[in-house]
């Protein structure tokens, strides 16, 4: 008797009913630039060539992490696809880009199309968050290559800014003041340890609801930061992600600078205490593997800090001023943290 691909498992039929399924879900995120529908072999996307002068496109990709396994613990999994935009959505405006649209990839070992409708939900209200198109993506079915029941992800997205007002390391000056933009939490990185410490593979044993906490979604910080640098002299942005803020800001800081922080100055959500204490993590540690509460930080002249911080409540984001920009010292450190206790 012929064996049949289905057989092998890969189900061509409940590939094409998911991608029914998503459909909708797609065409909630549509913007007047998409041109067709979800379906076929490559998404298009048409740019005003009016409304740009000198434009530069944008790119960035990532994933979620192993913060998925968490969702495959909960069951839950609307979640992880707002992380998986927001990671590189967040990317991409740092430099000022609009992003204009968004391609996952679902890979898995055997399609469940409920539970990959949710991940898709997920995306597309990421997409939504952002104002981007989510234009088109791959679902792979790997029979044997991923446990049953679990699925691994990866995002792309693009965006476009015009090169006079790209922002980075070139726009920022000595005496720029750093305000930090609050994250929801733990957002998409350092997971790993996050599992050692509070969450094996058996399941959670710290208190109830542990697990819905960990899963709050990335913020996503676009349509703020573009309010942002509409509004004032936005120097940079720096989003903070895995090595934490020692090894984020720097990176949009000239080689002549450093940027110097001021522990204390923000309120440290209480889910980064549970963490250092339940694995008795050393404060360095913390610091560059989490965010500590500040998932995007703006460089800015100090008279431009009051009218960014209307701009961002308006936005519902709780700011801080957290630091300024400094001549970097001799012993050539570009991250300098002031007032954590030893």
């Amino acid at each position: 008797m012929p064996t049949s691909y289905k057989e092998s498992g890969v189900d061509i039929e409940a590939g094409d009913a998911f991608v029914d399924a998503i459909a909708p879900l797609a065409a909630s995120t549509l913007r007047p630039e998409v041109i067709g529908s979800l379906g076929g072999f490559s998404g298009l996307f048409h740019i005003d060539t009016k409304k740009y002068r000198d434009p530069l496109l944008v790119s960035s990709t990532d994933g979620v992490g192993t913060k998925l396994k968490l969702a495959f613990l909960a069951n839950r999994h609307d979640t992880v696809g707002i992380d998986l935009v927001a990671m590189s959505v967040n990317d991409v405006v740092v430099t000022g880009a609009e992003p204009l649209f968004f391609l996952d990839y679902f890979a898995t070992s055997r399609l469940n199309v409920e539970q990959g409708r949710a991940v898709l939900t997920g995306i597309a209200e990421g997409c939504r968050q952002a104002g981007c198109a989510l234009l088109g993506g791959e679902t792979a079915e790997m029979p044997g290559f991923y446990s049953p029941g679990e699925y691994d992800l990866a995002g792309f997205a693009v965006g476009i800014v015009e090169r006079g007002r790209l922002l980075g390391q070139h726009r920022v000056r000595h005496g720029d003041q750093v305000l930090g933009l609050a994250s929801t939490g733990l957002h998409s990185n350092g997971f790993s340890l996050v599992r050692r410490v509070l969450v094996p593979d058996s399941g959670p044993t710290a208190e109830p609801g542990l697990l819905e906490e960990l899963l709050t979604p990335t913020r996503i910080y676009v349509k703020a930061c573009l309010a942002l640098a509409a509004a004032v002299d936005l120097h940079a942005l720096a989003h903070i992600t895995g090595s934490g803020l020692p090894g984020n800001v720097p990176r949009v800081v000239p080689e002549s600078l450093a940027v110097e922080v001021d522990w204390g100055s923000w309120p440290v959500p209480d889910v980064f205490g549970r963490l250092e204490r339940a694995g008795r993590i050393e404060q360095q540690e913390m610091l560059r593997t989490f965010n500590m509460g500040i998932g995007m930080v703006a460089i800015l002249p100090p008279e431009n800090v009051a009218r960014a911080r209307e701009v961002l409540a308006a936005h519902a984001i709780p700011c801080w001023s957290i630091g300024r920009i400094t001549e970097r010292p001799s012993n050539g450190e570009d991250f300098l943290l002031r007032g954590l206790p030893r």
